[in-house]
C-alpha cells in the first residue's frame, strides 16, 4: 500500500467525483448558483434524503460549500478550480462515448447548451467560443502563450464599462476547455467578468431549468458593435 499522501488524496477525490448521483448535482452546480437538496434531488431523480447524504459526502470533501438562510440549506461549488476539474472531465467525453438524447426533450436541451451556456461563472458552447475568437481576432487576447488579454484587451474591458478584479490570485484570463465545442474559451477573472455584464446588462438570459443561455436581440446588436461577431451566428 502506498504511503503517498497525494495518491491517498486523489484517491478519495475520485471516489467522491465516481458517483453517478453525486456526479449529477456537480455538473448542475456548474451554472455558479446555489441550489437546495430538493432542487438537486428533483434534478437528479432521487429522493431528497439520498441526496442530502450525497451532499454531506461532498461538503465534507471539500468540493462544496454549505449555507444557510432560515431553514434552507444551499450548496454551491467550492470556487472555480472545483468548477473547472469538473469542466474538464466533462470535456473528456467525446462525442461518440457521450449519451445519446433518449426523446426530443432532452435533445432540445442538448442543443440549447451546445448554442450557449455558462460554465460555473463564465460563457462556454458556441457563444464562448465565438467570443473568444471575437476577442482574439482583435488582438485583445491572446492564444500563443497560454490565455492572456493584451494591453488593448484591458482598455476594451474598461472602455466597455466591465470592471475587472485583479486583487484575488485567480488568473486574469484562463483558458477552459469546452466540452462541446472542443475548443478552449475564455475563463478566469475577464471570463466572469463578461459573462456576469452580459447577464446584467441583459445581453443573454437564462432559459430552462439548466445552464442553458440565450442571447437576446439587444446582445446581438452588442456583441456584433462591439466585437463584430454577426447576430445570426449567436442563434
Amino acid at each position: 500500500m502506498t504511503e503517498d499522501p497525494q495518491a491517498r488524496q486523489l484517491a478519495r477525490l475520485a471516489a467522491l467525483i465516481a458517483d453517478e448521483t453525486r456526479a449529477a448535482c456537480l455538473l448542475a452546480l456548474l451554472d455558479g448558483r446555489a441550489w437546495t437538496a430538493g432542487e438537486l434531488a428533483r434534478h437528479a431523480g432521487v429522493a431528497a434524503s439520498t441526496v442530502s447524504e450525497h451532499l454531506g459526502k461532498l461538503v465534507a470533501g471539500g468540493l462544496l460549500t454549505e449555507e444557510r438562510q432560515g431553514r434552507h440549506r444551499y450548496v454551491r461549488l467550492t470556487d472555480a478550480r472545483v468548477a473547472h476539474l469538473i469542466e474538464d472531465l466533462a470535456a473528456q467525453l467525446t462525442p461518440d462515448r457521450a449519451q445519446r438524447p433518449r426523446n426530443l426533450r432532452e435533445s432540445s436541451a442538448g442543443s440549447a447548451m451546445a448554442r450557449g451556456r455558462t460554465c460555473y461563472d463564465h460563457l462556454a458552447g458556441r457563444l464562448g467560443i465565438a467570443v473568444t475568437d471575437a476577442l482574439t481576432s482583435r488582438q485583445l487576447l491572446r492564444q500563443d502563450t497560454g490565455f492572456a488579454l493584451t494591453d488593448a484587451g484591458l482598455a476594451w474591458f474598461a472602455a466597455t464599462g466591465i470592471s475587472l478584479d485583479r486583487k484575488g490570485r485567480r488568473p486574469l484570463a484562463r483558458a477552459c476547455l469546452d466540452w462541446t465545442e472542443r475548443r478552449p474559451h475564455l475563463a478566469g477573472v475577464a471570463g466572469a467578468a463578461l459573462c456576469r455584464h452580459a447577464l446584467d446588462a441583459g445581453w443573454c438570459v437564462r432559459i430552462g431549468s439548466e445552464r442553458a443561455v440565450k442571447v437576446t436581440p439587444a446582445g446581438e446588436e452588442a456583441l456584433e458593435g462591439l466585437l463584430g461577431i454577426p447576430g445570426p451566428t449567436l442563434r
